[in-house]
């Protein structure tokens, strides 16, 4: 059998774990599965890009952000990730001027020089949350191995089976360590090497 939805991922998960009694669970392990996948992978399918409105220099960031991989000023240049402390004190009275640093706090992003022009950013997004009503995403569709080691995890960990935890638990990473694989190749599978430092 092919997992290609929710309901086909929960027989699967029944099937492996030897625990087809978990389907009243399954929303319980699916959501903590995607908890662990969230904290962990970074991979293309994941970025998302969003225009983020600014006041005084504030503004709030994507609902599903989980960590930034480019911040744009409205002009179009690449700002950088600087400690909250640096970006008070280094721009505090710089107002009018492009902003040179940003500092992520909460669920907020703040940039200074202060700006009103809005930004720009690229992001990791979390991983759609599968449901009844929502019965697949791009990582079901990629990897359905990574969705479906994850939860039998789970389910192990839930039912106190340590060597059954334990397994799944390496087939989970061995998937994980594929998809980042294919990840890299598409991203710079056909880049140059270039070696810095003087050339001789």
């Amino acid at each position: 059998m092919t997992i290609s939805d929710y309901g086909s991922l929960l027989v699967d998960a029944g099937e492996y774990s030897g625990r087809e009694d978990i389907a009243h669970n399954f929303p319980r392990f699916l959501g903590l599965a995607e908890l662990k996948l969230n904290r962990g992978l970074r991979v293309a399918d994941m970025e998302v890009t969003a225009a983020i409105p600014l006041a005084d220099g504030d503004g709030t960031l994507p609902a599903d952000f989980l960590e930034a991989r480019e911040v744009r000023s409205g002009a179009g240049v690449s700002i950088r990730a600087v400690p909250l402390q640096q970006l008070t004190n280094g721009y505090r009275d710089r107002n009018g001027v492009q902003p040179a640093g940003y500092s992520i706090v909460g669920r907020r992003i703040k940039v200074r020089s202060v700006s009103d022009q809005g930004l720009t950013i690229t992001y990791y997004a979390r991983i759609p949350a599968l449901t009844p009503s929502n019965p697949t995403n791009w990582l079901l569709e990629k990897a359905p191995d990574v969705y479906l080691f994850a939860l039998v995890n789970e389910i192990a960990i839930w039912g106190k089976d340590v060597d059954g935890a334990t397994a799944a638990q390496q087939l989970m990473m061995l998937a994980i360590s594929g998809l980042r694989i294919e990840d890299e190749r598409s991203r710079w599978g056909n880049a140059q090497t270039v070696v810095g430092g003087v050339t001789p």
